[in-house]
């Protein structure tokens, strides 16, 4: 436990350093789309029963929350290929399981300070939603589903550089098509079904009905934990696999 919030501390004295940086960043993307799509098509719009705007605060919640989780990953290879700290975990009486623990920790801090933030300004905006335990509990799992795969990732890169491919490759496909900024439904049913292999659509259906006040499918939050935690074994066996 001490080596998990060792590893955990760095990440957070980091992050203190920086956080004014880091929540001017946080805040850059959605902005942007608030105005571009939130605001730009106004309030009149409608997707079912509520507005487009409070439609898109839930999935701007489970996008950010995805990117901040993820981008634990480049915090990683700057400590790995520049500042050489991985070899001084591995050099400290830290365990392998110790080490993800408190990785994936940091990045699910990161990415709940993003959702605090796009709380904040939809605040701001006059966009009144409810944040139950339902909605905090999948905005966690989802961190931590994005944590665990870039902790895991981070550990197979062969340099810094090809963590913008994972990015693109993962992140962003997802970004757009995980039921963020239209409802899954209204597509084709084989592109439905497609999505539905995606854990970012599981995270926006559950976040978006727990922030309309309604109880979220059980299924979402089971698909999530489940994912979440083979991630989590995965990251273990690629920190491991590093040090052979």
């Amino acid at each position: 436990m001490s080596g998990m919030f060792a590893i955990y501390l760095r990440e957070m004295l980091i992050l203190r350093k920086r956080l004014l940086r880091q929540l001017a960043s946080m805040s850059v993307s959605p902005l942007l789309y608030l105005a571009a799509f939130g605001f730009g098509m106004g309030r009149g719009v409608k997707v079912g029963a509520h507005s487009y705007l409070e439609f898109l605060i839930p999935g701007l919640v489970a996008m950010t929350s995805m990117t901040q989780a993820f981008a634990i990953g480049s915090e990683i290879n700057i400590a790995r290929f520049y500042w050489h700290i991985f070899e001084e975990f591995q050099a400290a009486p830290i365990t392998n399981i110790s080490y993800v623990a408190g990785e994936v920790l940091a990045g699910v801090t990161r990415a709940l300070f993003s959702v605090l933030l796009i709380v904040a300004i939809a605040a701001v905006s006059g966009v009144s939603l409810s944040y139950n335990l339902y909605f905090w509990v999948a905005a966690g799992l989802n961190s931590f589903v994005f944590a665990s795969l870039a902790v895991g990732l981070a550990m197979l890169v062969k340099s810094h550089s090809d963590q913008a491919l994972l990015t693109n490759f993962f992140i962003t496909p997802m970004a757009f098509l995980g039921g963020t900024f239209f409802p899954v439904a209204r597509m084709p049913t084989w592109v439905q079904r497609i999505l539905y292999f995606l854990p970012l659509t599981h995270a926006s259906e559950a976040i978006r009905t727990a922030a309309f006040g309604e109880r979220p499918p059980g299924s979402s939050f089971l698909v999530l934990a489940a994912l979440g935690t083979l991630l989590f074994i995965f990251a273990f066996l690629s920190v491991k696999r590093s040090l052979e």
